[in-house]
């Protein structure tokens, strides 16, 4: 039975629950369900109950689904409080942690078209997490917590930072069939460091670029004058 696999797939996921019955209680759950009913009103074109019924969801939930986007099989958003997109499409096995917002830019002063990301199968997105503008996640990609991703990421790729940038993953780690919160947690990888290094990279940057506009100032001032 679909709901059984559906609620197995989680069960594999999360080591909290101890029955299916406790993984019909979670909030990701409920709001996938309201969603079906939802994507299945907004494709009748029937928008205004649609939208009803999405923020009927959204109020018991704290999930917001816009009832356009696109969600395959074994979606799992683990705890409350994320926003997904009106055209987000979003493959199978999926799983989206708690503050995450797959969001839309560019409005074009309101005229319709593809705004939000396009997720492949078995990515995983951390907490808080912002993936932004019609971009497409690739297949068993991971973004980290806290990220910001406005472009393709690769297929396999692990993403932390702001902007997020790949970062290598052992490779114990990338051949793990999950990862919780889309982050290694081995001390060969240390999300914060990564963080730090890409900062300390920047600062090196900006400080020569600085001194190089200091030295070409310096050049082209008229020499002075001394007072006596």
């Amino acid at each position: 039975m679909a709901l059984i696999a559906y609620l197995d797939s989680i069960k594999s996921r999360d080591p909290a629950p101890r029955s299916r019955w406790e993984v019909l209680t979670y909030p990701g759950v409920l709001a996938l369900g309201f969603h079906r009913i939802a994507h299945a009103l907004f494709k009748a074109r029937l928008f205004l109950v649609a939208r009803i019924v999405n923020h009927i969801s959204r109020f018991f939930t704290a999930i917001d689904i816009h009832p356009g986007a696109r969600i395959g099989r074994n979606f799992f958003i683990d705890h409350g409080f994320v926003v997904i997109g009106e055209t987000a499409e979003i493959g199978d096995n999926v799983t989206i942690y708690q503050c995450v917002t797959l969001g839309g830019t560019d409005p074009a002063g309101g005229i319709a078209g593809k705004r939000h990301p396009t997720l492949e199968d078995g990515v995983i997105i951390g907490s808080g997490a912002q993936v932004l503008g019609p971009i497409t996640v690739g297949t068993r990609a991971r973004i980290g917590a806290n990220a910001v991703v406005t472009r393709d990421v690769p297929e396999g790729a692990t993403m932390v930072g702001i902007p997020a940038k790949a970062v290598p993953v052992d490779a114990g780690d990338y051949a793990k069939p999950f990862m919780p919160y889309g982050t290694p947690c081995s001390q060969k990888f240390d999300p914060e460091t990564q963080k730090f290094e890409l900062l300390r990279c920047e600062v090196e940057t900006l400080r020569a670029r600085l001194d190089a506009m200091t030295e070409e100032e310096r050049r082209k001032a008229p020499g002075k004058t001394a007072k006596g």
